[in-house]
């Protein structure tokens, strides 16, 4: 395959999950692009997402008890860095985005990570089920007060995002049809709440007295009247709503939207949609009419977008969330691939870039895009790639240095830098980065391999270098 293909290659990993080493791009390109998308697509038919999930249950006692939000983070990274179903983590990161669900107010981390688990089962199929199954999920049943949705007292907040942020988008639905849809989920709730309770105790905040939130459905509780929803009239309940929702086409260009932001490239953020159009009409409307002629198939759609020329066109047109950035470059080294203590770390160094997985800054989610870059999370981005890529002991770093060095006996500082930049993922330069760091190559002249002294000397440039990669603006890029 050629160099051209790998970075082809590199995109779609970097996309449909956190990045590869070039020793997995070239197998990917044995099997061919085509085939890869449906390999990423069917995780079903991959082995077991982790292999030492049992090590962690063994050894690792705060990721096994999950009971606070530091080690539920480190968990979930765990997850996304050594999984061998990359799109099954990336598509349930895609979806706690869109449906954020926060641990400053459930005080119940593991909860959320059993959201994000029901978001790997359902992710890649159908919307209107994810919607269902979001309606039942105990978290965002807390998270949106539906458990004090009642039929004699209503609470409008559920159903008042559920179609602003969740399926429909401002502008498309009036005041009425808020109110009218939250009618038709009274009586969803979870255990453990008081059928008139102004709220549901959110338990201890010690380990011992935590309650498991189960969703139950209160037919005593739900509003059996009739109802007039987005022109329809009947006595409906939440799942006769989500339908209704999922039949309006406001709702497939909505998701749309949503998937050609976190997928594509980046788009101005939700509040903004009523007004600015998209950057890429053709490919929203694309993707809308494959929802819409596919009954919300997320698989079909992504199989349209991942094999699309549009996709494949925009490499290096999306800023990296923080999780994809630490993610990736863990990836990439070849670090955290064994449950270690220290991996309580992941979390806070994604928090310090700005995104605090399990506690979303609002149902909003976190804003995207350029906006995820600024003085404090920019240093701390590099700090933690050039940290990770310091250690040549690595497996990944190792793999990068003794590459280099079995290619030829020596190398000229271009060569020196395109080998950096084509294993650290087919990174493509602007020339202004290129020259850049050419320029820092001529320093100390041509790479030499011959012998003990230039072994150790190269070993040390080829860190520095890959370094100086991970710092550039492209590495930001995913």
């Amino acid at each position: 395959m050629t160099n051209g293909n790998l970075g082809l290659m590199a995109h779609l990993l970097r996309r449909a999950g956190f990045g590869a080493s070039r020793h997995e791009l070239e197998m990917y390109a044995a099997q061919g692009y085509e085939a890869t998308v449906e390999a990423l697509l069917h995780s079903e038919d991959a082995p077991p997402a982790l292999e030492d999930e049992d090590l962690i249950r063994r050894y690792h006692i705060d990721q096994h008890s999950l009971i606070y939000v530091e080690s539920c983070q480190a968990y979930w990274l765990y997850r996304m860095i050594n999984t061998r179903r990359p799109l099954e983590e990336k598509i349930a990161l895609f979806w706690h985005h869109v449906f954020a669900t926060g641990y400053t107010k459930l005080n119940q981390p593991k909860a959320i990570l059993k959201q994000v688990e029901m978001f790997r089962r359902h992710g890649l199929g159908s919307f209107r089920n994810l919607l269902v199954e979001l309606s039942r999920d105990p978290a965002m049943i807390f998270w949106l007060d539906n458990k004090d949705n009642h039929k004699d007292a209503v609470n409008e907040n559920y159903g008042r995002e559920i179609l602003e942020l969740f399926s429909m988008g401002v502008g498309n639905y009036t005041e009425d049809d808020v109110r009218q849809c939250s009618r038709a989920f009274t009586g969803w709730t979870i255990r453990n709440a008081s059928l008139h309770a102004s709220r549901v105790s959110r338990d201890s905040v010690w380990p011992y007295g935590r309650l498991d939130w189960q969703f139950q459905y209160l037919s005593e509780d739900h509003d059996h009247g009739e109802k007039a929803f987005l022109g329809e009239r009947g006595d409906f309940d939440g799942e006769e709503v989500i339908d209704i929702i999922c039949k309006n086409p406001a709702t497939a260009r909505f998701v749309a939207r949503h998937i050609y932001n976190f997928f594509v490239a980046d788009e101005a953020q939700v509040p903004a949609w009523q007004t600015v159009p998209p950057n890429d009409p053709h490919a929203i409307n694309l993707l809308a009419a494959e929802l819409m002629e596919r009954d919300y198939d997320i698989r079909s759609v992504l199989r349209t977008l991942f094999n699309s020329d549009f996709f494949k066109q925009s490499a290096f047109r999306r800023v990296k969330s923080p999780v994809e950035m630490v993610v990736g470059s863990a990836r990439l080294s070849g670090s955290y691939e064994f449950p270690e203590v220290e991996d309580i770390r992941l979390g806070l160094q994604a928090n310090f870039m700005g995104q605090n997985i399990l506690d979303p800054p609002s149902v909003e989610g976190w804003h995207t895009g350029t906006e995820w870059i600024n003085t404090a999370g920019l240093v701390n981005r590099i700090n933690f790639a050039t940290g990770l890529f310091s250690d040549p002991n690595k497996p990944g770093v190792r793999y990068i240095v003794d590459s280099i060095k079995g290619r030829r006996k020596s190398l000229s500082p271009p060569q020196f830098v395109a080998e950096c930049l084509d294993l650290m993922g087919a990174v493509a330069a602007s020339d202004r980065t290129r020259r850049e760091l050419e320029e820092h190559a001529v320093l100390l002249g041509e790479l030499r391999f011959e012998t003990d002294a230039d072994d150790t000397e190269s070993t040390r440039r080829i860190i520095e270098m890959m370094q100086l990669v991970a710092s550039s603006r492209e590495y930001q890029l995913g």
